[in-house]
């Protein structure tokens, strides 16, 4: 049954590669995009976050599952209000929308990179929900020269919050699967600067081995997202899903157990 999945950074890179498969089975996709989407919003902002989800809603009626792939890898504040409150306050907006679904589903996506060093108070800060103070603590982070830190900061962040918010009041207890679907490095619009620059190329190669097929494309992080949002993928929540071709296993191969 046609299911209608609201899809964030819709208009290039993972997210438009699940677009186009969730079309071709028969879904109805409402891509959200800074531009040349269904929805144009900005993400970085509160009323921007707010305005698309209302948008979104109003497009369909009910939606079914959000799947957010908007996000930056450019070192700045952006990883703070994109990556991390432009997914979990975007999903929290469609809360209510979601809940009247038979069958609601949210995937939020991570990075392997959210297992590594990140910067404690910009974590706290976000789970918190107090955006300032994660900005304060971004910038911090940035003067101190570990804006490197910021990226891994925002993912381990996400990840923290899917697994708090799938099990509380709202979710679960109205059917709303949450998970997060965390790749390794993946071949898109937005890595072809770091691919192009030999050193940066070497850094990744050291700090995400991937010794499963190497690099990923874009569709192969989109048909585990597609899975995710499907309503038959009924008693998973809460979960951290590594698209990263043995990243995770090599660099922790005993993490949690």
């Amino acid at each position: 049954m046609p299911r209608t999945v609201v899809v964030t950074g819709a208009s290039s890179g993972i997210g438009a590669a699940l677009s186009g498969l969730l079309a071709e089975r028969g879904d109805q996709v409402v891509g959200v995009d800074l531009a040349g989407s269904d929805v144009d919003a900005d993400l970085s902002t509160r009323q921007g976050r707010a305005a698309a989800a209302e948008e979104a809603g109003e497009r369909t009626g009910h939606v079914d599952a959000v799947v957010t792939c908007a996000g930056t890898s450019n070192p700045g504040e952006g990883m703070v209000t994109v990556n991390y409150f432009g997914s979990t306050e975007f999903v929290e907006a469609l809360q209510p929308l979601l809940a009247k679904s038979e069958a609601p589903r949210v995937v939020l996506v991570g990075s392997i990179s959210g297992a590594q060093p990140n910067d404690p108070a910009v974590v706290d800060a976000c789970l918190r929900g107090d955006e300032q103070a994660a900005l304060t603590a971004a910038r911090a982070v940035i003067a101190d020269n570990r804006a490197f830190q910021l990226y891994p900061s925002s993912k381990s962040a996400i990840a923290q919050w899917a697994r708090r918010t799938s099990v509380s009041p709202g979710w679960a207890d109205a059917g709303i699967a949450v998970n997060v679907v965390a790749p390794g490095v993946v071949r898109t619009p937005m890595t072809d600067e770091l691919f192009a620059d030999p050193k940066m190329k070497a850094v990744m190669d050291k700090a995400v081995p991937m010794p499963l097929h190497g690099y990923a494309a874009a569709e192969d992080v989109a048909r585990v997202l597609a899975y995710f949002a499907d309503a038959a993928t009924t008693h998973i929540t809460g979960q951290v899903v590594y698209v990263d071709g043995g990243a995770e296993a090599t660099l922790r191969p005993a993490a949690h157990y």
